[in-house]
């Protein structure tokens, strides 16, 4: 199976850099959001970023223009109807995912593959609510998606060889580096850096070191470009507690335990860099 045509589903940050690299490597890519003014926003994001490499030389105007002629917006997801590929990337919640595969199901035809950007979530259980099992799989892109080099595809329980290996060399065609993944909590990525971010709260919490030395502490001492605490406020507070509790749940060990403090940002509407207020604040949010 050749990929020729694809849709992302979501134009947040991480579905409108999926799109990016899909237009740029020569895909014919819809970019689905119900939400107009997200999907606005979305679109003018990725113009802005291909200017800004312009302006850096780091690619031409005509291929600036290219990318853009590959790139398309869609309000309805009916749209995926003669999609060879479909990527969702919607908020990281199972009731919302399962929705939006079920209905993709429905409007594309059976050989069409579904694709998950989850972080954290189940494939088999996404897997589930379709016909199509075996075409179904996890693409976790890493952010942001037009500079990160990989991007973990993850097996769920009956996925394909066939699927996978379309898959893998799709990733290759982006210009990406693919790993292969089972379907555990956290997958690979997550389950080996948010228990760390998780372990630098705790450093805080206990009164180990201060936020700015923890973080000089893994830059500096263990050659990281940015400390975990930045990371987390980059990732956003919401997003690593829920991550947390996906591993904590799923894998049933204390050691997975979502820091008090990690809980408490949350609830007081300190999500990270998004929000302004985190670890660190933000005048720019």
């Amino acid at each position: 199976m050749k990929i020729k045509k694809i849709m992302v589903i979501g134009a947040g940050q991480m579905g409108s850099g999926i799109a990016q690299v899909c237009a740029q490597s020569g895909f014919n890519v819809l970019l689905h959001d119900s939400n107009k003014a997200a999907l606005e926003k979305g679109m003018n994001r990725i113009e802005g970023l291909l200017q800004r490499a312009v302006d850096k030389t780091r690619i031409t105007k005509t291929e600036k223009e290219n990318t853009l002629a590959h790139l398309n917006p869609s309000y309805d997801l009916r749209d995926a109807k003669d999609c060879d590929l479909v990527i969702e990337a919607v908020i990281e919640n199972m009731d919302v995912k399962t929705a939006v595969f079920q209905t993709l199901d429905e409007v594309t035809p059976e050989q069409t593959i579904l694709a998950t950007n989850t972080s954290s979530l189940p494939i088999t259980e996404i897997a589930a609510v379709t016909n199509r099992p075996d075409r179904v799989i996890g693409m976790h892109f890493m952010n942001p998606v037009p500079v990160m080099q990989l991007v973990e595809v993850i097996r769920g329980l009956q996925t394909s060889d066939g699927t996978y290996e379309v898959i893998k060399k799709m990733s290759e065609d982006l210009g990406k580096t693919s790993v292969e993944v089972n379907d555990f909590p956290g997958f690979a990525a997550n389950r080996i850096l948010m228990p760390m971010i998780n372990e630098a709260i705790y450093a805080v919490y206990e009164g180990v070191a201060s936020v700015e030395d923890v973080d000089k502490v893994m830059k500096l001492g263990m050659n990281h470009p940015m400390g975990p605490l930045t990371l987390a406020d980059f990732i956003g507070l919401d997003t690593c507690l829920y991550i947390m509790e996906v591993l904590h749940e799923g894998l049933g060990d204390s050691k997975y335990r979502p820091c008090p403090l990690l809980k408490k940002y949350v609830s007081a509407g300190w999500l990270g860099k998004k929000s302004g207020r985190g670890f660190y604040q933000y005048e720019d949010a």
